[in-house]
């Protein structure tokens, strides 16, 4: 079976993941991550796309955005691709690819998941070792809700403001919810639905996105599994 295209629908928040190539390298120092960012930026800020969440490792990283058409988010990763792939290269005098294939993206239920979307992105340098508190990493929207230190690159999601009415509130409220983390359910829900592109809701939710694109949302009925299922 072929591969599913990827599904990208206007006014709707997607979670993003772009690995380096084999898991290699796509940050080598503070000056690579200091240029991922400016021109993740620079490409949102073109093509209108609201980055809600993000964070930069060093091989791969997850975005959080909102797109304002249904290509604006395909255009704003072919443009940082290109853009990066030249800068990297140049720099790092290499040749070839750097990323493994094409990205990686699930569409989500804001009112059920972008709260722990945006928790599951900032944690990623904890659960990977990297360091013992959000708060530690340089590279992620962490610091920026939780009042650290504020990040231009972000267009806070307007269910953010429900956390508190003031901003001390809002940022007490999302560092506590940093500090709770996620269920293994949320994990794993997260984890899957970005990894091989189901939209991930609520079952009313799904059944009205499903009228808005012919494409299928949802994993099919238990049965033999596609090949695609098996190539992830």
């Amino acid at each position: 079976m072929a591969r599913l295209p990827r599904l990208t629908l206007a006014a709707h928040p997607h979670h993003v993941i772009q690995r380096g190539n084999n898991r290699q390298s796509i940050c080598l120092d503070n000056a690579d991550f200091q240029t991922l960012k400016d021109i993740l930026g620079a490409c949102a800020q073109r093509f209108h796309v609201a980055v809600h969440a993000f964070v930069l490792l060093d091989n791969h990283f997850h975005l959080l955005a909102t797109p304002p058409t249904d290509d604006a988010l395909p255009k704003m990763m072919q443009a940082l691709g290109r853009s990066y792939v030249r800068y990297f290269n140049d720099r790092h005098q290499r040749t070839g690819t750097l990323w493994e294939g094409r990205y990686k993206s699930t569409l989500i239920d804001a009112d059920r998941y972008l709260l722990a979307c945006m928790v599951y992105i900032d944690l990623n340098p904890v659960r990977a070792g990297v360091v013992g508190h959000a708060g530690d990493y340089l590279w992620s929207s962490y610091s920026h809700y939780a009042g650290m230190r504020p990040d231009k690159l972000l267009s806070p999601h307007p269910l953010v403001w429900n956390l508190g009415n003031t901003p001390f509130a809002r940022e007490a409220a999302y560092a506590q919810l940093v500090q709770d983390g996620l269920t293994s359910v949320q994990l794993s829900e997260l984890t899957e639905a970005a990894l091989h592109g189901w939209a991930l809701g609520a079952p009313q939710f799904l059944d009205v996105l499903q009228k808005q694109t012919l494409r299928r949302l949802r994993k099919s009925a238990p049965g033999r599994p596609s090949k695609s299922s098996i190539s992830e």
